[in-house]
């Protein structure tokens, strides 16, 4: 839930409010922060059980009427002084040419905020008056700040990226009235089916490992793990079972990681789902998303469908784009790792999308948008929606895996096809090309989903199935999910299910004088994984409740890939692959049931022969909602 590039506060500068203006896309301009515009002050702001949290106000100096608060609170501290706003800070321009009062707020036990810091707080006891959680906080701090800031109109926005991003969920469970206009950015949802710390069961080690050593080794200060080895892959490798963490490193004095080990099913972590208990907002909200977010892509996916069920006033909007996590607020959102966008995706959306629907809400100008604006990848174009997914005009086809490797439309006949492979604990596959350096503070975190997949194609432990070239475009919009029916002589087993955009190979015609002149990556032949997750074999059936599999027995497994808007072109294949470790993003499964992975012993893992059938009576396939043209 770290926010690599966070929202910002600079001068706009002149251009830049034209463009915005007549519609233009932004153009490159170096944006320049300007702090000695800015009226710097910090206070303890008190809550209603007498604990005071730290507390930045910046307002501008050259702004004469009374301005909206734009508020956000988080775990990660706040800048020391008007001149310490970091540098990934100050790309929110066209924010700050409408006028606003920005605040930064500590949460409870972090950094000079006093109290507790309890990681994603749950909800308080409504019946308890003298209870506290992170909506009373907010609740609180907007009441404070529309009381004793001056010049402020009276309406407060919230918005936070990840952790900020949930923060900004708590402030709707009971809003304060004057908050009037709220952005979940990347906000997590249920820790156990999805996002930072879980997919459908299966553990994110490295991520679970490093974010709890980051946020509760010491309250005064972010702390990265320090590693010993370059390579955490051999490092999480050597650790052995999970069993072996709090022995060796932890000594149990994280929270975080005692709640992973003590709670190793759903039932826990549903109860802090954002989804379990917002139901409905009267504040418009507007939830932001990123196709390659490595950490939180499906959880605003999920508060939006939530949302959307009572939404009958149209209060509840949806943005998707091509980023990682909290990459629309980057420079320029024009490329993530090798891949080109064509154009400056996330300028274009602070410029055109999240500035216009809060000065909507703050300022009362009019508001021109469409309920859902995606950012279509493959096309690489903007598009709007009245709905998320849309329905109108998509059907639902099954993209068949053959048991020779090919992958088709067409439902494949032979009674006993399958492909096999061993998975061996010992030799996982790595999520993305070694050496796997740490989480943070490494870039290489931020680019992995969008990694060439070639580098795993040869492993025997990979299956791979493609169509040949596509004779015309084949368009994604809406719900992907996975359809496997495998096999496994364990009694437990994780599947691994990526849908893959292979680029042709004459896709870049680059000189050789081009290549000496660093023309860039040549995508020749590129695999673009475009939705992939994991499923968790034990929990097949019930997320609260695992049971073992049967061994040799083929048994149909579900995946949610989640939407998606891609376009396949014409002269590309589709391709998808399946394998049982993605190593160490998710720990290794035994293989073997246990009661609790997180007790496993060493001697628990055990290699296991895997079966994925693309037979008349097991056909495997992946769901794609293909619209027409």
């Amino acid at each position: 839930m770290i926010v690599a590039k966070q929202t910002s506060l600079l001068l706009l500068i002149s251009v830049l409010a034209i463009s915005a203006q007549l519609g233009a896309q932004v153009p490159a301009v170096q944006p320049q922060y300007h702090p000695e515009f800015f009226d710097f002050q910090e206070v303890m702001i008190p809550m209603r059980d007498g604990v005071r949290l730290q507390t930045v106000i910046l307002t501008p100096k050259q702004e004469s009427g009374p301005l909206p608060i734009l508020l956000q609170r988080t775990p990660y501290g706040v800048p020391e002084n008007a001149s310490a706003v970091p540098a990934s800070y100050v790309y929110d321009e066209p924010l700050v040419a409408d006028g606003y009062i920005f605040v930064f707020q500590n949460i409870r036990g972090r950094f000079k905020s006093e109290g507790a810091f309890i990681m994603q707080r749950p909800p308080r006891a409504k019946n308890d008056p003298k209870s506290v959680d992170e909506g009373t906080d907010a609740y609180d701090t907007i009441d404070w700040l529309i009381k004793n800031v001056p010049k402020n109109n009276g309406k407060v926005g919230m918005r936070g990226i990840s952790y900020p991003g949930w923060l900004v969920t708590q402030a709707l469970l009971e809003p304060h009235p004057a908050l009037k206009a709220a952005s979940e950015q990347a906000s997590p949802d249920d820790m156990f089916i999805n996002d930072d710390f879980h997919h459908n069961g299966a553990f994110r080690l490295s991520y679970g490992f490093e974010y709890s050593a980051l946020l509760e080794t010491s309250k005064e200060k972010n702390t990265n793990f320090k590693f010993n080895q370059y390579d955490t892959y051999s490092w999480y490798l050597s650790l052995g079972a999970l069993s072996n963490v709090n022995a060796r490193y932890f000594d149990e004095k994280l929270p975080t990681w005692n709640d992973f080990v003590e709670h190793p099913n759903h039932d826990f972590w549903k109860q802090h789902a954002v989804t379990t208990y917002l139901k409905h907002t009267t504040v418009p909200n507007l939830n932001v998303a990123g196709w390659y977010d490595q950490e939180d892509y499906v959880g605003p996916t999920r508060i939006y469908a939530a949302l959307e069920q009572t939404d009958t006033e149209h209060l509840n909007y949806f943005v998707a784009g091509p980023w990682n996590h909290g990459g629309w607020s980057g420079e320029t959102g024009r490329k993530l790792g090798d891949v080109d966008w064509g154009s400056d995706t996330a300028r274009y959306y602070r410029s055109h999308i999240l500035a216009p629907w809060f000065a909507h809400w703050l300022h009362d100008k009019p508001l021109n948008q469409p309920e859902a604006i995606t950012f279509q990848t493959g096309t690489n174009v903007w598009k709007s929606y009245n709905e998320w997914p849309p329905k109108k005009g998509v059907t639902e086809k099954k993209l068949y895996l053959h048991a020779n490797g090919k992958l088709s439309f067409d439902s494949p006949g032979d009674q006993e096809a399958f492909d096999s492979y061993v998975s061996d604990p010992a030799n996982p596959v790595p999520y993305r090309n070694r050496p796997i350096t740490p989480t943070y503070p490494a870039p290489a975190w931020t680019t992995w989903l969008v990694q060439d997949q070639r580098f795993v194609e040869q492993r025997p432990d990979v299956l791979t199935w493609q169509t040949d070239p596509l004779k015309e475009d084949v368009t994604v919009t809406g719900d992907i999910v996975a359809d496997l029916f495998a096999s496994t002589t364990g009694s437990d087993s994780d599947w691994v299910v990526k849908l893959i955009d292979v680029y042709p190979e004459d896709y870049q015609k680059i000189t050789e004088e081009d290549a000496t002149k660093g023309a860039g990556p040549v995508l020749n032949g590129y695999e673009l994984m475009v939705a992939g997750d994991i499923l968790r074999g034990r929990y097949r059936n019930s997320l609260d409740t695992p049971e073992p599999i049967t061994p040799d027995q083929v048994t149909e497994y579900k995946i949610d890939l989640h939407p998606n808007d891609h376009v396949f072109l014409k002269g590309h294949r589709i391709m998808v692959q399946v394998q049982s470790t993605w190593f160490p993003v998710y720990d290794r499964n035994p293989q073997k049931f246990v009661d609790n992975i997180y007790k496993a012993t060493d001697a628990d893992y055990v290699k296991a022969t895997q079966k994925i059938y693309g037979s008349k009576d097991s056909p495997s396939s992946v769901l794609l909602p293909v619209t027409s043209h």
